[in-house]
């Protein structure tokens, strides 16, 4: 290995040794979002209210026309219902897309490396919006709970497995 007068390595990768990963964020968006204060809608009066939050957690992942491009996208579906009335109180839809640039991934690990280190990434950024949207839609600010990305692609490969196998039975 050799050091330029810079100080950066000017040597190349010796044969066996692995290419570095390479991620970068190229853009990151809204596709689509939605918030529906059915409370207001309905004009009922609050009360005594026990919130109920069901958070259903989506990932998807596409390769881009340009080479090392990918758009990763999170879609949260989530819904507040009062738990002594099984009322809804308000439904959000959003849809959070990100463009990575990803080099160095070997092939057979790129997929979980879509959709598990990409929206790590992401993750902070659909949270505040998710926050900032249930506040400004007249309820008390919701925090989103860190998401496992790993038990998620996991959960999601299982149920392609069994579907794939359902579908072959038939």
């Amino acid at each position: 290995m050799t050091m330029a007068e810079n100080g950066t390595d000017t040597a190349a990768p010796q044969e066996g040794e692995q290419q570095q990963i390479q991620m970068q964020i190229l853009a990151q968006y809204i596709r689509d979002m939605s918030f529906e204060n059915i409370v207001a809608q309905k004009g009922l009066h609050g009360g005594e209210v026990t919130p109920e939050i069901q958070v259903q957690i989506g990932l998807d992942a596409r390769k881009r026309p340009v080479e090392n491009q990918y758009e990763v996208i999170l879609k949260f579906n989530i819904e507040s219902k009062n738990k002594d009335s099984e009322d809804k109180m308000f439904l959000m839809e959003i849809e959070y897309g990100g463009i990575f640039h990803v080099a160095g991934v070997p092939e057979d690990q790129l997929h979980p490396f879509l959709l598990i280190e990409c929206p790590r990434h992401l993750f902070p950024y659909v949270r505040r919006i998710v926050a900032d949207a249930t506040h400004d839609g007249g309820f008390p600010q919701l925090n989103l709970e860190p998401v496992d990305f790993v038990q998620l692609y996991r959960q999601q490969a299982a149920a392609q497995q069994q579907a794939a196998a359902q579908s072959a039975q038939a």
